[in-house]
This record gives structure tokens, C-alpha cells and sequence, in this order.
């Protein structure tokens, strides 16, 4: 069990696997009023940098499940680094029907919700392993601007334009599910520049060490294309988010 290969090499320097900076991540754990003992859940853990950072920063304790073995190995080990690996747990497993035996406080899908299928699946996943009160984190993509054609949309990687929707949109949808949204963090451009322009290093390094690769050529066309495609595409039509989800209540109802 592992993701694409061609991931794992792309991806193999990142400590963050989506457009947050680690300031970004920083306010949103200050901005979800984490306290100590607290206790979240993080399907598609990626290289741990979130449960680790909030379990220095603010006492966490927490679980996280992701497919990537060279992942999964470099969370282990970035929380040995920061001194936190008695807080944290990492499984290198397929969260797609992880539910945790302890109810977390933060039940969080940072950029992964096709664990549960989309949206609403993952949503209805994370709720199961919910306390009461708790809040469910969801990281999502949304449309800054609306591409014109399909053709702009599969160069944002997308499938098609209705595979997003803008951010107002979005956040409406999450009212028809049955949530009330109780706080945003949304990344930027400089966070997109971060997640997509770093690979390109990795990429090049990559190729002088593994010239002969099976993967060699796709690399190579990766690293041909890539900057010119992000920085007309991705950087200017995609917005970028995590999500704090609180199941809706109605007026005078506790």
C-alpha cells in the first residue's frame, strides 16, 4: 500500500503537501483555540508537520493515517525532532474507514477528501470519530476565479470546472450538509508558490542522481512544464482553504 511513485519523489522534501505555509498552520491552530490535552485525528497525515507543530505549540495529542510509507517515515521522524513523539501517533495505512477508537476534539481531512469520496463522504467519516462539540476540519480547493473553458480548468489539474466551486459557493454547501462553518484559514499565492515551486528543486536534483529512471522522462517533461503551467494556471485560478465544521444547531437548542 503506498501512493504513485511519482509523488513520493516530487513530494519527497515537502514537510507541508498543500499550499500552507507553516505560519499558516500556526494560525489556524491558534485560531481553533487548541489547548493542551486536546485530542485530533488527521486522515492523510502526510509528513506530519501539523500534528507535530501543534503538539509543541500548544499540547496536543493526536493521531495521523497516511498511504505514503516515505511519508508516514518522515513524520515519525520529525516528531522525534521536536521532541513530541510521546504525543503523536502515525500509521502508515489507508484512512479511506479509519474511525478512531478515543473521539477526538479535531477530527481533520487536510487536503485529502477523496479518502471519503469527496466532501460529504469525508465529512460524514470524520464525524464518526467526532466528540461531542468537536470540531471537524475539512481542506479543500475553490475556484478564485471561474475558468472560461474545460481546457483552463484541466490545466488548474482538475477534471473538469465542476469539479470546484467558489468560495462562497463552498461555503454554503457546507450549510446544506448540515455544519455551520465557525472559522477559515485560507491560503495564498505565495503558499501555492511554496507547495508547487519547491518540487521543481527536488525534481532537478532528482534527475542528475536517477538519469536512468523508468521515471526519468516523465520528470524530466514535469520539470520542462510546470513552472510556465503554475504560474498561469494554479497560481491565478485556485484558492485554497481549511474548514471549521461544527455540527448546525437551531435557534433556542443547545
Amino acid at each position: 500500500m503506498d501512493i504513485p511513485r511519482f509523488f513520493n519523489i516530487t513530494e519527497s522534501a515537502h514537510r507541508i503537501h498543500n499550499p500552507f505555509t507553516p505560519e499558516k498552520f500556526a494560525t489556524l491552530g491558534e485560531a481553533l483555540r487548541l489547548k493542551s490535552g486536546d485530542r485530533v485525528l488527521d486522515l492523510g497525515s502526510g509528513s506530519g508537520e501539523t500534528l507535530c507543530t501543534w503538539a509543541r505549540d500548544h499540547g496536543i495529542v493526536g493521531t495521523g493515517i497516511d498511504m505514503s510509507s516515505l511519508f508516514t517515515a518522515h513524520a515519525r521522524q520529525r516528531a522525534e525532532e521536536l521532541g513530541v513523539a510521546h504525543q503523536v501517533n502515525f500509521i502508515h495505512g489507508d484512512a479511506s474507514g479509519y474511525i478512531s477508537d478515543e473521539k477526538a476534539d479535531v477530527a481533520a481531512c487536510v487536503g485529502a477528501t477523496w479518502i471519503g469520496g469527496g466532501v460529504a463522504g469525508t465529512i460524514e467519516l470524520l464525524a464518526r470519530s467526532l466528540r461531542t462539540g468537536g470540531v471537524i476540519l475539512i481542506g479543500e480547493p475553490y475556484w478564485r476565479q471561474l475558468p472560461a473553458t474545460e481546457d483552463i480548468a484541466r490545466k488548474c489539474l482538475a477534471n473538469s470546472i465542476s469539479d470546484f466551486l467558489i468560495l462562497p459557493e463552498l461555503l454554503a454547501s457546507f450549510g446544506k450538509l448540515g455544519y455551520d462553518v465557525v472559522e477559515m484559514v485560507l491560503a495564498n499565492q505565495d503558499g501555492w508558490d511554496r507547495y508547487e515551486a519547491a518540487k521543481w528543486l527536488t525534481m532537478r536534483r532528482w534527475l542528475e542522481k536517477n538519469p536512468d529512471d523508468e521515471l526519468a522522462d516523465e520528470i524530466r517533461s514535469k520539470l520542462s512544464t510546470e513552472p510556465g503551467r503554475h504560474a498561469a494556471y494554479t497560481r491565478e485560478y485556485l484558492g485554497w482553504g481549511v474548514f471549521a465544521l461544527m455540527p448546525g444547531i437551531s435557534p433556542g437548542k443547545t
